[in-house]
């Protein structure tokens, strides 16, 4: 039986973010609303909120929370982001420290602690 070679399909590795690597306008501030926007979702699913009770608790409409559901976050700041999260029962701490030599310039990151 004779084996069909597969062409390669090129691969570029990607930088760690999407945003960037599509070449969109401020890629880290992208990137972090997204993330605190994944941390709002977990948020929600972890306390079984609908989006109508998630839109109670953190004062805002029911379309908003679908919005931030759906990853639709033109019009929220990460700064309104974090304090929706803060409305769900969670901390956000900012921490602030100097970059690597082996990096030119800083970066913003959301880390989260594991849940059980």
């Amino acid at each position: 039986m004779v084996k069909k070679r597969e062409a390669k399909i090129p691969v570029t590795a990607g930088s760690g973010n999407v945003f960037a690597d599509l070449g969109l306008p401020e890629p880290e501030e992208e990137l972090t609303k997204a993330q605190l926007a994944s941390h709002i979702r977990q948020a929600t699913e972890r306390q079984h909120l609908t989006q109508i009770a998630a839109a109670g608790l953190m004062g805002i409409g029911q379309p908003e929370v679908s919005g931030i559901l759906d990853g639709r976050l033109a019009n929220f700041s990460s700064e309104r982001l974090m304090r929706l999260l803060t409305t769900l029962g969670q901390d956000v701490e900012i921490t602030i420290r100097a970059k690597p030599r082996s990096r030119p310039r800083g970066r913003i990151r959301v880390i989260a602690e594991a849940h059980a």
